[in-house]
Parts: C-alpha cells; sequence; structure tokens
C-alpha cells in the first residue's frame, strides 16, 4: 500500500513543486563545497561590501565571501534534520507500537512517559541537555529527535490499535508468534501509510527547529559555514548588507516548503485511500 500511495502522491502538481526544491537543495547540498569560489571560512575581502563580480552575493560581516559559505552551509543542516527525524519516527514508532500492543500498564507508563516530555517545548527540553552536556550538534539534533517521538508514538499507536484486532494478528497470537515478530511483521506493515505521513511531517518541523537552535547558538559553532548560523552571524548588518542573511534564509525555506508540499500531498492521499476503502 505504500509504494501505490507515494507513487500516485507524486503524481501531484503540488509533489512535483515540492520534489523540484528538494532536488535542488540536495544538488547545493552535495554540489555546493566543490563549486563554492572560495573557502568558507577565509576572510576575503572588507566586510559588507555588495554583490560583484568577484562576489556574487556580497561578503559578511567578517569579510567571507557570501555564496561560497552558502554552497559550503546546507550539509551540516541537512544531515542534523535527517537524523533528527529518524531518531524521532524510529523511537516513537517503536513506543507507540509496543504500547498498543502491550496494552495496561505498559500502555499506561509509556504514554505519560511521553506526556511528560511532551509537556517541555522544544527549545526548553534542548536547552536543558545542553547546558549539562555542552554544545554539539550531535547532541542537538538528537534532543530534537527525542522531542519529536511523543508526538509519532502517540500517531502511531491510535493506527495500531485497529490492526491489533484484524485476523491475520489474533491468528499470529493464537499460533504463539513471539511479540516481536507479530509487531514488525504483522502490524508494523499495517500502519504504514501514517508512519510515511508522520515522517514527512516531523521532517519539515526538523528543518525549522534545527535551523533556529544553530540560529541561537546551540547546533552550530562558529565560523563554520551554516545557513541557521549565517543568519544570526550577519543580522546586524542587514540594513547595509542584506543578502547575507535573506540568501540562507531562503534556501532554508525552500528546503522547509519542499517538504511540507511533498507530506502534504503523501497525507492527502492516505486520507483518499483511507476514505475509498
Amino acid at each position: 500500500m505504500s509504494v501505490s500511495v507515494v507513487r500516485r502522491a507524486s503524481r501531484t502538481g503540488r509533489a512535483r513543486l515540492g520534489l523540484g526544491l528538494l532536488a535542488a537543495i540536495a544538488f547545493i547540498v552535495i554540489f555546493g563545497p566543490l563549486l563554492a569560489p572560495w573557502p568558507p571560512t577565509a576572510i576575503v575581502a572588507p566586510p559588507l561590501e555588495g554583490p560583484s563580480a568577484e562576489f556574487p552575493l556580497g561578503t559578511d560581516l567578517l569579510g567571507r565571501d557570501v555564496l561560497s559559505r552558502l554552497l559550503s552551509g546546507g550539509g551540516t543542516l541537512t544531515w542534523m534534520t535527517l537524523l533528527a527525524t529518524g531518531i524521532g519516527v524510529v523511537l516513537g514508532a517503536l513506543i507507540g507500537l509496543t504500547a498498543a500492543y502491550r496494552d495496561g500498564i505498559a500502555d499506561t507508563v509509556l504514554m505519560r512517559a511521553m506526556d511528560v516530555v511532551l509537556s517541555f517545548p522544544e527549545t526548553i527540553f534542548v536547552l536543558v541537555f545542553v547546558a549539562a552536556f555542552g554544545r554539539h550538534p550531535l547532541l542537538t539534533a538528537s534532543l530534537v529527535g527525542v522531542a519529536f517521538a511523543p508526538g509519532v508514538s502517540r500517531v502511531l499507536r491510535g493506527a495500531a490499535l485497529p490492526v491489533l484486532d484484524s485476523e491475520y494478528v489474533l491468528w499470529a497470537k493464537a499460533n504463539g508468534l513471539p511479540g516481536r515478530q507479530i509487531v514488525l511483521g504483522e502490524v508494523l506493515p499495517g500502519v504504514t501509510s501514517p508512519l510515511m505521513v508522520e515522517a514527512g511531517m516531523r521532517l519539515v518541523w526538523a528543518v525549522t527547529a534545527i535551523a533556529s537552535l544553530n540560529y541561537l547558538g546551540f547546533g552550530v559553532s562558529p565560523p563554520a559555514p551554516d545557513w541557521g548560523l549565517m543568519v544570526s552571524e550577519n543580522q546586524d548588518g542587514l540594513a547595509a548588507a542584506p543578502l547575507p542573511v535573506l540568501a540562507p534564509i531562503a534556501l532554508i525555506l525552500m528546503m522547509a516548503l519542499g517538504g511540507n508540499l511533498v507530506a502534504e500531498s503523501v497525507a492527502r492521499t492516505v486520507s483518499r485511500t483511507e476514505g475509498k476503502s
């Protein structure tokens, strides 16, 4: 079912636009560092120079080439976003499916623990651990993923409950199959569509969350090139040179918008499919 959902969703104009935006971002992330005309951390000209033939997007507040930092700055945001999404979806799915299958006390304990995590604002949750263990991109991405897990777990638990009452799951239980095999082999395939929708939505949210945390200084450390960090570094020179701020914002918005269009197309396709069934 999931393959057919993706195939039908990819035929919509909304999804094609989103895939086009994501393809452009992927090109920059993969080939950008190779195309950068200057080292991203090198001071190559006076600060806040306007666009020119040598510096198409001008220079930033320290005199570094904006284009070079832009081309080199997407990799960190991308891997942090993918890691946060992966942790949130996998951990949330594991907790949600376990809670639905075990039921009773295990269900209550797991869901109440998720409620506790969910009660913390995302930024505050990250700040608590960053203050305790120090600033590191890997830690920040992992914490964002953990913050996403409660929402994913609630959705997957709700989707798994009807599947657990299906005949093939009851047959598997009656034949004494191990719980892990039932959950992974019988229940998980029945919730792939909502799982895909959750993955798409969490990916979009992770882009904005990671970019915001890098902007606030809780992820990537200067002078590393990063789109969120570029906005923070150059905001004081916005009136004199807007491109060092507006260019990375435009790419962050492209990544978030592209992911949102694709995720929304998949969600609508799943909704139509379930409505027909």
